[in-house]
């Protein structure tokens, strides 16, 4: 079964607990992309407490392991924008 924008999303809400969060599947704007046919795109942009005194690194680390199940389902690439509360 492919991942869909739902599925990221519950995981991040569920490991995250983001207090904003949008998952956008950027798939359709790749069509014809070599990769695509490895996966879909999405971006994702997410503000958690979680985040607070981390690096840019280490934020999309977070990102990335809370989704590792997802990964293998077909996600070819992922776009973050992860901020800690109050930042611009």
């Amino acid at each position: 079964m492919a991942v869909s924008a739902e599925d990221i999303e519950r995981v991040l809400r569920e490991t995250l607990a983001p207090l904003n969060l949008e998952v956008q599947d950027d798939s359709h704007l790749h069509a014809g992309h070599a990769g695509a046919r490895e996966g879909r795109h999405f971006s994702v942009r997410l503000v958690s407490e979680r985040f607070s005194g981390l690096s840019r690194v280490a934020r999309h680390r977070l990102v990335y392991d809370s989704l590792h199940d997802l990964i293998p389902r077909g996600i070819h690439a992922l776009a973050i924008d992860a901020r800690a509360p109050g930042e611009p």
